[in-house]
């Protein structure tokens, strides 16, 4: 689930004056699922808050790193039932007794369906429009007097019966978990009442309650279901992967007037005298996984992303093909404008407000775009005036996730190539070599090729000398924005745009390599005539 769609809070407090409780809580936000975790170690065993620990780490790492063909519901029982194992041998081997021991919650969502489990007493519960429920299953003694008693725990046996459950998920939920320090200070009531403040009020409450000495060690989670995540209805909806598409074919009333890339995947088409782009997922999306989680996340990335630097993208609601729609954009990329003549300074400043401001909309949702070049940006007009289009969702993705090479060789920053993640610096330098690329026809370190390891030791030559129209100022900018040394480069999108927008601001760019006297220049000229000055002086007085 997208971390925008959901709110997350945690805290722990410990019982009394103690420094180190054994409750452990996690809570790890993914591409595709989220996964809270609240373990509180069992007091009477000894290394009850060593296995709290290991028990949240190990199923997370082991939830984001699942086998893409287990359900989830056997992915989790299959951890539980590993850790609860390596546990309880690991007890009977160093202590010859239960001493790692631990309860368990954990819930998992992915799309709009919720997954949880426990073992012990430790709780989950559901708040939807005010109704309160607990959905996990205390395993502890009914005889009153002993309900503090578990019957259940990880680590307590070598085989354990975790507790699972499934339900949906609607917009607006909130979902807590929690050890007994919380439930055992809170009434239900308190619970409902104020588990839309976060974890943090809950448990700050309960301990209030007891003048900051609580009796126990006190978890909470809380889970708040903002907007639920569609990726996973699109994956899962039946639709035809067709393996050729042809001229004159007609798709759910679109008809396919040409194929706009060699691939023949995205088309120009024309409905009811409308022109548009259909886009439809590569065929090789049938048998492979991967291209299909990658078409769908392109295909939720142009539905959610509304702003004026994209065409607007639709997926209709009775389509029987995979594809979805975008408005037809008509103009040029800007690699086919800048071929016989290069960008003019205007347009290139106005190219690189676009592209930031482009790029700070994205990170607000904590993306990126991942592959920013000429190809993928549209020169269009618009009232008489030239305008630029971003076209390519695909590419998108979120921000310091990335360590493959996903993107163009090329516009790729240096440490790229080092399985650096995409970040604002990373995105700055595909800015960079955009702008170099428009108003120079050139590459700064030449054009890179697939799989190649490319060198980033030579000096880049400054777009001035390729193109006498660029300022001094514009030279400068780009070239920090080029510059190999990320403790030089442009850290942030604001720090670039502010020197776009304001030239006489902009401090001169100068190369590691370059001389003492080329950076002081004027500093140079200046001392060496007064150092003239006064020789000739001192010649008169002395002669």
């Amino acid at each position: 689930m997208a971390k925008e769609n959901i709110r997350t809070s945690g805290l722990s407090l410990v019982k009394g004056k103690a420094l180190i409780g054994d409750d452990f809580y996690e809570v790890k936000v993914m591409d595709t699922i989220t996964v809270a975790v609240v373990c509180d170690g069992v007091g009477s065993a000894m290394q009850g808050a060593k296995a709290a620990k290991r028990t949240s780490q190990f199923l997370v790492h082991s939830l984001k790193n699942r086998p893409k063909s287990w359900t989830m519901e056997k992915s989790i029982l299959h951890f539980i039932e590993n850790i609860n194992r390596v546990l309880y041998l690991e007890s009977m081997e160093d202590y010859e007794r239960e001493e790692l021991v631990t309860t368990l919650t954990m819930v998992v969502i992915e799309g709009d369906r919720l997954y949880g489990v426990n073992v012990g007493d430790s709780r989950i519960y559901l708040d939807r429009d005010g109704e309160f429920v607990q959905l996990s299953h205390d395993h502890s003694m009914d005889e009153e007097g002993m309900e503090n008693v578990l019957t259940a725990a990880i680590g307590l046996e070598e085989t354990v019966s975790a507790y699972y459950f499934e339900n949906n998920l609607l917009a607006g939920d909130k979902i807590l978990l929690c050890s007994d320090g919380l439930y055992n200070e809170l009434s239900d009531e308190e619970l409902s009442h104020d588990i839309k403040m976060g974890a943090s009020f809950l448990v700050k409450k309960a301990s209030k309650k007891n003048n900051d000495n609580l009796a126990d060690d006190t978890t909470a989670v809380v889970l708040e279901i903002k907007e639920l995540d569609l990726r996973l209805k699109l994956k899962q909806s039946k639709l035809i992967v067709q393996e050729k598409y042809r001229v004159d074919e007609v798709i759910d009333g679109y008809l396919l007037l040409k194929s706009l890339i060699q691939n023949e995947r995205t088309w120009l088409c024309e409905k009811r005298g409308l022109n548009y782009v259909i886009k439809f997922v590569p065929f090789e999306a049938v048998d492979d996984e991967l291209q299909l989680d990658l078409f769908v996340k392109e295909v939720w990335m142009a539905k959610r992303l509304k702003a004026g630097f994209f065409p607007k993208a639709v997926v209709p609601k009775n389509r029987t093909h995979r594809y979805y729609i975008m408005a037809f954009v008509e103009g040029k990329t800007l690699k086919e404008y800048t071929l016989k003549k290069p960008l003019s300074v205007d347009l290139s400043v106005e190219l690189a407000i676009f592209l930031l401001k482009m790029s700070q909309f994205l990170i607000k949702y904590n993306l990126v775009h991942g592959d920013i070049k000429p190809e993928n940006i549209i020169i269009t007009q618009r009232k008489g005036k030239l305008v630029f289009k971003m076209v390519d969702f695909g590419s998108i993705t979120e921000a310091y996730s990335n360590v493959t090479r996903a993107g163009t060789p090329t516009y790729l920053a240096p440490e790229r190539f080092k399985k650096a993640p995409v970040t604002e610096q990373t995105e700055i330098y595909a800015i960079g070599v955009t702008l170099y690329e428009a108003l120079t026809g050139k590459f700064p370190f030449g054009e890179i090729e697939p799989f190649q390891n490319p060198s980033f030791d030579k000096k880049i030559k400054s777009p001035f000398i390729l193109n006498a129209k660029i300022p001094v100022w514009l030279d400068s900018i780009i070239l920090r924005a080029l510059d190999t040394n990320t403790d030089v480069r442009y850290h942030n999108y604001s720090q670039m745009q502010y020197e776009v927008s304001n030239p006489q601001k902009v401090k001169p760019y100068f190369d590691k390599n370059t001389s003492f006297i080329e950076k002081n220049e004027f500093m140079v000229y200046k001392i060496g005539f007064i150092s003239m000055f006064i020789l000739n002086l001192w010649q008169l007085l002395f002669r």
